[in-house]
């Protein structure tokens, strides 16, 4: 199982992309959200073409911009790539139907929706209302029968639900990435400072941030300033 981010920046912090990653997971690989900056970036590095599944934490635009983008890009120039959207519940479907509805007409003519249950090794934790009122957003834990387990918060602005979660299953190695803010008064996202008691009992990587804010004492590494981490970084390096 491998992690490749594709952005860690948050909504208005377009230099950095929004935050997304691709997941190779048993032989598939899978779009985990889906902003604004993604198509742009999937077509300067040619990588629409092996996504299997995609994966959505919420519906904010900066996690499902270039949806539509990508379904059409992949019904139109990838005859042989045809994702399917996984969805936790049927309501999150209803929900992300209708969204893309509104831009697609007949969102069925360009994917497919797949249960999540259907790809064993994924565990949805409904978050909601931990990012915004009434909004519906997922944390998703991933792993493998013979491998290590890895996290992705999504966006909450309280990490408590997530990390209780996480110890009441089996001790396993654990890397989690969480969505961190560096402000107090932001409460949609988690001020780092709650976080960094966690890193004791995991290997802990923030991301969702603007990376020239990352304050001095603050001890937990960013996934920006991990090369392993950013597929951007690693095809860039590529391409010199």
């Amino acid at each position: 199982m491998k992690f490749r981010f594709l952005g860690t920046g948050g909504a208005f912090d377009i230099a950095y992309g929004n935050s997304a990653a691709l997941v190779e997971f048993k032989g598939q690989t899978l779009l985990l959200d889906c902003g604004f900056t993604v198509y742009p970036t999937l077509r300067q590095f040619q990588l629409t073409r092996g996504i299997t599944y995609i994966l959505l934490t919420h519906l904010h635009n900066d996690h499902t911009g270039s949806l539509a983008n990508v379904l059409l890009h992949c019904h139109y120039f990838n005859p042989n790539c045809r994702p399917s959207i996984l969805y936790p519940d049927d309501d999150f479907r209803d929900e992300l139907y209708e969204f893309l509805r509104l831009q697609l007409q007949k969102p069925e003519t360009y994917v497919d929706f797949v249960p999540l249950s259907e790809v064993p090794g994924i565990t949805a934790l409904d978050t909601y209302g931990l990012h915004a009122e009434k909004l519906q957003t997922y944390a998703y834990i991933f792993e493998e029968p013979d491998g290590d387990r890895f996290v992705f918060s999504g966006d909450i602005g309280k990490p408590e639900p997530l990390f209780a979660f996480l110890r009441g299953m089996p001790p396993k190695a654990t890397t989690v990435f969480h969505d961190l803010t560096f402000s107090q008064e932001n409460t949609a996202h988690t001020y780092y400072k709650k976080l960094i008691p966690l890193a004791q009992d995991y290997v802990l990587y923030g991301y969702h941030c603007d990376p020239t804010q990352n304050p001095e004492d603050n001890p937990l590494p960013l996934v920006y300033h991990q090369p392993e981490l950013m597929i951007t970084s690693q095809l860039e390096e590529a391409h010199r």
